[in-house]
């Protein structure tokens, strides 16, 4: 099944949400410490990684015009993401100090008071084409930090509910527990998106501190039956799992040389959508209609983009080009 042509100017996806600078750690060469600056922020890196499988995407976000905002814009564009939707901000770039752990996963520590991504404001959408309303047909991908920073939060849960039903709504909490002030807030505002959104996917580190102690099955049934279309629980090395309305599926992850796992699950992500998109199901009717070889598909595409990406530092989902097959 093939999706039928957008208009050269329309997006396919449009990704709200946070866009920054991962310092990430590397060694001098008399074995320093150090930080390299690189394009991150999961909403930027979902964008990218879209852009990167040929899906017309546009990222919704405020991009500082400092130095790291440079740095960004050039990334989006390199990746072939859409700026249509990106505001200019004189604001300074959101930073996120990653720290490594020995298996190669990720710790971040965030600098982000009064920063550019955070203060997108409902009067800001005025300035977007068409005054801010998205086009028929294009879903809408939002979550992270957007669950966390003011005014950000408020703004796409404005966003959210107002196109919720309207279009397909993809949902990723990427829980960051130190950025949460108010567990029980945050709490009952992602429950309010579950309902609202018809894809949801989270971790299993999401679901140990969204539910901890819950079986992931049970969570999934509760969004499921909340409103949801379709949940997705990633496991690392130990691959993914995907509920839909009449079928649940799980899949290996590939065996790879990891170099860091960054970025990793908004390539994920990035893949889903892809997926949805290039088989003409990028609606809730589509995502209502997938059966389990669908599913097993779905998460076997989403799962290589993933497990490609681990094999490069930093969030580097790949190209379609790069020996990443077209799924069909």
């Amino acid at each position: 099944m093939s999706t039928r042509p957008e208009p050269a100017d329309q997006p396919a996806v449009v990704v709200a949400g946070d866009a920054l600078v991962d310092l990430t750690p590397v060694g001098t060469a008399d074995g320093a410490a150090a930080f390299q600056p690189r394009p991150g922020g999961s909403c930027l890196n979902v964008a990218a990684g879209l852009g990167r499988l040929r899906v017309p995407t546009a990222l919704l976000a405020r991009i500082s015009d400092d130095h790291f905002g440079d740095l960004l814009r050039a990334h989006l564009a390199a990746s072939g993401t859409r700026l249509t939707h990106a505001l200019p901000a004189s604001d300074p770039t959101t930073l996120a100090a990653v720290h490594l752990r020995e298996d190669g996963s990720a710790a971040y520590s965030f600098h982000a008071n009064g920063t550019a991504d955070r203060g997108l404001r409902p009067e800001h959408l005025a300035a977007l084409p068409d005054g801010g309303a998205l086009p028929a047909g294009t879903a809408l991908h939002l979550g992270s930090l957007g669950l966390l920073l003011e005014p950000l939060a408020s703004t796409l849960d404005g966003l959210i509910h107002r196109e919720a039903g309207r279009r397909l709504v993809s949902l990723d909490p990427n829980v960051r527990p130190g950025l949460v002030t108010d567990r029980a807030a945050y709490l009952r505002r992602f429950a309010e998106w579950v309902a609202l959104a018809d894809v949801v996917k989270a971790s299993d580190d999401d679901l140990a501190w969204l539910h901890p102690h819950e079986p992931y099955e049970a969570v999934a049934e509760r969004w499921l039956a909340s409103g949801a279309g379709l949940v997705l629980i990633t496991f690392g090395s130990r691959g993914a799992w995907a509920a839909g309305r009449d079928a649940n599926v799980h899949v290996p992850a590939p065996v790879v040389e990891v170099v860091d796992t960054v970025g990793a699950g908004d390539a994920f992500t990035a893949g889903v959508l892809a997926h949805l998109h290039h088989t003409g199901r990028l609606s809730r009717e589509g995502v209502d209609a997938l059966g389990a070889g669908d599913l097993a598909r779905l998460l076997s595409y989403a799962v290589e983009i993933a497990a490609d990406t681990c094999t490069r530092a930093g969030a580097q989902p790949p190209y379609r080009y790069d020996g990443v097959p077209t799924p069909g």
